[in-house]
């Protein structure tokens, strides 16, 4: 099968795991052979507490995936890299740390390389100020590292699943207490509409009616959907005419588009295809193409790690050993922690020293209290 046909087959499967979460783990499957890796995982990251949840996984064995939540977690060198790198953005283990020094670490030696893991390929697909949303592809001692040909194949996927998990986030509490997809949709707390391709409101819920009658941020002429944003109005319409010829078409426009009200409040769109797949039957109802999710937008503020970070213009490997300081105590410890020869530690601590203009370590425990406390979860 060729590429664009095997793309097209696994964005509409990854559409139709918007709607159904148990067909998560064979899209999971699918993603990771066509970006080049035995395994993936959809999972979520805390950079405060470090903890970690594996929402979907596929190719790991489950002990492993246990290991990695109780323990490893708190020993993957790579959070802070992978972190604070920009949304949908695929970025590997080189990315953010010497490869060389990632081969010494605890995480390494006792969770990677056991299950033969040399690389990971992740993305940013949400991001709240201390946790994020991630979509990993792992790669195998036969795969190499990951190549350009595989963040191609990254990029090309992620902003699909990306939109498929923002909107199953809004659908899969009231999905489960509902009779129907269309109860499931009424249900929910975000404006839900279901637009045709001319951009024709043909349903909407509660909320979506609530929304237009305010007419804000939205309303509606002639059954047409309007927003008071003009620039992200014809953003919207555009994917709408797009929905209809198919999944693909859709690329990767409004996947989360702002939108600001008249009295300066802000809100996130997402569109969902629905001509293609178990979308399609949702669709036919209605004769609709789309779906329309529209919430508040959540208040954002950068983390406190990420305030740090900038503040001193710290690098992933310096703010990991920062707050590895903190958290655990002394060189030794921290070397012990994080699998690092105390050299190496004692080289980028003097750099943090450098950096944040303090020269004991107390000073630097001090520091990150002033940014936020307690800064450990």
């Amino acid at each position: 099968m060729r590429e664009t046909e095997r793309l097209s087959a696994l964005i509409g499967d990854i559409y139709d795991a918007a709607l159904d979460p148990e067909l998560w783990i064979g899209v999971l499957e699918k993603a990771a052979k066509f970006v080049g890796g035995p395994a993936a995982s959809i999972y979520s990251r805390d950079a405060v507490s470090r903890a970690a949840s594996a929402a979907y996984h596929f190719g790991l064995e489950p002990r492993y995936v246990r290991l990695y939540i109780e323990k490893y977690a708190k020993l993957d060198p790579t959070l802070p890299g992978y972190f604070f790198a920009e949304v949908e953005e695929p970025t590997h283990v080189p990315d953010v740390m010497a490869y060389d020094e990632f081969l010494q670490t605890r995480f390494y030696k006792e969770w990677s390389r056991p299950q033969g893991i040399v690389d990971s390929l992740n993305a940013v697909l949400d991001r709240s100020a201390t946790t994020a949303a991630m979509f990993v592809v792992f790669r195998h001692e036969r795969d190499g590292l990951v190549d350009e040909e595989a963040r191609r194949r990254m990029r090309l996927i992620v902003p699909h699943i990306r939109r498929a998990v923002l909107i199953s986030n809004v659908i899969r509490r009231k999905k489960a207490e509902a009779a129907s997809f269309a109860d499931a949709l009424d249900g929910i707390s975000a404006g839900m509409f279901l637009i045709d391709a001319q951009g024709r409101i043909l349903h909407a819920n509660a909320r979506g009616h609530a929304l237009l009658a305010d007419g804000a941020l939205l309303h509606a002429v002639g059954q047409k959907l309007g927003a008071h944003d003009a620039s992200a109005e014809q953003a919207l319409h555009d994917v709408f005419l797009a929905a209809g010829t198919g999944d693909a078409a859709v690329g990767i426009k409004a996947i989360a588009l702002p939108l600001k009200a008249r009295d300066g409040e802000q809100y996130v769109a997402n569109v969902l295809p629905l001509t293609s797949g178990a979308r399609r039957r949702t669709g036919t109802n209605y004769r609709a193409v789309a779906a329309l999710f529209v919430h508040k937008a959540a208040l954002e503020a950068p983390s406190p790690p990420e305030v740090i970070a900038k503040t001193y213009k710290l690098t992933a490997t310096e703010l990991r050993v920062l707050l590895a300081i903190v958290e655990v105590g002394g060189v030794p410890e921290v070397a012990e922690a994080l699998g690092i020869a105390e050299t190496t530690i004692k080289t980028h601590l003097g750099r943090i020293f450098q950096k944040t203009g303090t020269g004991r370590q107390a000073d630097l425990v001090k520091l990150v209290a002033g940014f936020a406390s307690p800064l450990r979860g």
